[in-house]
């Protein structure tokens, strides 16, 4: 098993950005590796509750997650199972850590994806979530970010 580890500093409080990772709504803004759509966004973030994702890659193929939410503490950390449909990507059940640290800039989002198979698996998610990470905070970027960021 191994996992990986992603630091983004977005131009949101985080009260704003933990609403973008936990609510089908905002997943739907930045979720998939590249410029693809989100076909489907479901998540009832609470404890015990479930989310399922499923996008559109470029080269058109279809990726779809499920999992649940095993901690939330608003609005600084979510803690949640992930699998993919069918186990092509990873056959197993594998962990994602977010938290959100206030600063300056508005959050330090940390995301950790643990339990990931082997190295292999780790290198395509690593890719992927670089490409979702990177969608999160140019959303940000293009919306009126000093709302965003002021009453903290």
């Amino acid at each position: 098993m191994t996992s990986l580890t992603l630091v983004r500093r977005i131009r949101a409080r985080p009260q704003i950005v933990f609403d973008a990772v936990t609510t089908a709504e905002g997943i739907a803004q930045w979720w998939g590796p590249d410029a693809g759509p989100v076909l489907l966004a479901e998540a009832d973030p609470r404890v015990g509750g479930r989310y399922r994702l499923r996008f559109r890659m470029l080269d058109s193929t279809e990726h779809e997650t499920s999992g649940e939410f095993l901690e939330i503490a608003r609005p600084e950390r979510i803690v949640m199972s992930w699998r993919w449909k069918g186990g092509i990507e990873d056959p197993g059940e594998s962990r994602i850590e977010i938290t959100l640290k206030a600063v300056a800039e508005g959050t330090e989002l940390t995301f950790t994806h643990s339990q990931l198979h082997d190295e292999e698996t780790r290198r395509s998610h690593e890719e992927g979530w670089t490409g979702s990470l990177d969608k999160l905070e140019a959303h940000f970027r293009s919306e009126n970010t000093r709302e965003n960021i002021d009453s903290r």
